[in-house]
């Protein structure tokens, strides 16, 4: 049973909780962790995965709803003292492709993607005030179409930051200008652009202490820098580190704990068909003294993390079995990652198989942790499992049941009180 109070919903002793997005069934839960008793659930809400959850202040979290067009704010804790988990409702323009907030947590942007087409159709950009004098506010304007990220830098004027690909550039935009667009979706210049030498950027990040923004692409990861009211490129970062090279990283994501940039780098054939045989290297940089390197997870799928108060989890499919891989990560200077664990999962009927693509008509695995605890949270696509771990004791804790079958594997985000995991405000 939860410890929190109504009066203090968002109290240090309330227990952990795991959202659970079915994005196929239509189907929101919220859980107590570790034993899974369901606090609330929402119907007819289908998650916009790629976008996936953005952490707010104030122990909120958003998604978009990718059938009705709308922006949700959640409210994990809200159900205890009376209120609903569906705090607030926005319209935006659909299929959400990414989603960021700036550090208050105030202003938003989705992009959009191709969402179930074969082609980009939609450059719409939509721009959000939560905190608009007169109540929410949502703009929507045109841009370039494709599958763009975004960022949004804070301070007193905030900027919004689209990373294209083909050609890769930077688009800088002021969200303040944004938000005085005319209706009918015009078209917005950016302030600025800042040539990509990549047209195959995938993943983003941004550091809110610094002020920099980092975008991943096939030649490294590139980074920009504001000043003032203006972006200034800066070097890129290499994939290459530890006398490892090849590959490069498809995700990018900011640990605020230790404050490191993490990716997963990919090598092997180009042939999707050969995906066992991908080898994968957890890549990391110390935003702060600039040292990075990289370390070996094994070979097969292996894409998004998980930040835990001490580890870091990846989950890495492969025919031969698949497996939650937990790294240590020592915040002290100078101290280097390494695997701590490597802890089986149970294998999935619908799992990708040799030969075939391992995204295309299978299932596959979420996972999520929170910055302030030690559980990680691992879906089974396709048998509406979740399994919970605990980091620290590299032990399983419980297996949870919902009444989905999490096709695709669904969607997952672990919240605990005060963890500060909008420190890394871009939607995981």
């Amino acid at each position: 049973m939860p410890t929190t109070s109504p009066t203090h919903p968002h109290a240090p002793s309330a227990a952990p909780r795991l959202l659970v997005s079915d994005q196929v069934a239509g189907r929101v839960s919220l859980l107590d962790l570790p034993d899974g008793t369901e606090r609330a659930e929402v119907r007819h809400r289908h998650l916009a995965e790629h976008a996936g959850f953005l952490a707010l202040p104030g122990g909120l979290v958003a998604c978009v709803d990718d059938r009705a067009g709308e922006l949700l704010v959640l409210d994990p804790y809200g159900p205890d003292a009376g209120r609903p988990l569906v705090r607030r409702r926005i319209p935006v323009a659909v299929p959400a492709e990414h989603l960021a907030a700036d550090p208050d947590g105030r202003r938003l942007a989705v992009t959009t993607g191709l969402g179930r087409n074969e082609e980009a159709w939609t450059g719409l950009l939509t721009a959000i005030d939560l905190d608009a004098p007169d109540g929410a506010v949502a703009v929507r304007v045109r841009g370039r179409t494709g599958e763009p990220g975004v960022t949004v830098l804070g301070g007193s004027s905030p900027l919004v930051v689209v990373r294209h690909r083909e050609p890769g550039e930077l688009l800088v935009h002021r969200h303040r200008e944004l938000m005085r667009s005319a209706p009918s979706c015009p078209p917005a210049a950016p302030v600025r652009r800042i040539a990509l030498p990549d047209d195959d950027g995938h993943g983003d990040a941004h550091d809110p202490l610094t002020g920099r923004l980092f975008a991943a692409a096939g030649s490294g990861v590139h980074r920009a820098r504001r000043e003032g009211d203006d972006l200034t490129p800066e070097p890129p970062l290499p994939w290459s580190a530890d006398g490892r090279s090849g590959g490069r990283g498809y995700y990018l994501r900011l640990d605020p704990v230790r404050r490191m940039l993490w990716s997963c780098v990919r090598g092997g054939p180009g042939d999707p068909g050969q995906w066992p045989d991908w080898s994968n290297d957890a890549w990391w940089h110390q935003l702060d003294t600039g040292e990075t390197g990289r370390l070996d997870l094994g070979p097969g799928l292996v894409f998004r993390l998980a930040v835990t108060a001490r580890h870091i989890a990846f989950t890495r499919v492969h025919p031969d079995g698949d497996e939650l891989v937990l790294l240590d990560a020592p915040p002290a200077a100078g101290s280097r990652p390494e695997v701590s664990a490597r802890l089986s999962l149970p294998a999935m009927s619908g799992a990708p198989r040799r030969g075939g693509t391992p995204w295309d008509g299978v299932q596959r695995r979420a996972v999520a942790a929170s910055p302030g605890g030690n559980l990680v949270a691992v879906s089974r696509g396709g048998h509406g499992e979740v399994h919970v771990f605990d980091a620290d004791k590299a032990a399983a804790v419980s297996t949870l049941t919902v009444p989905t079958p999490l096709d695709d594997g669904g969607h997952l985000a672990l919240v605990t009180p005060g963890d500060g995991a909008h420190a890394d405000p871009v939607g995981r």
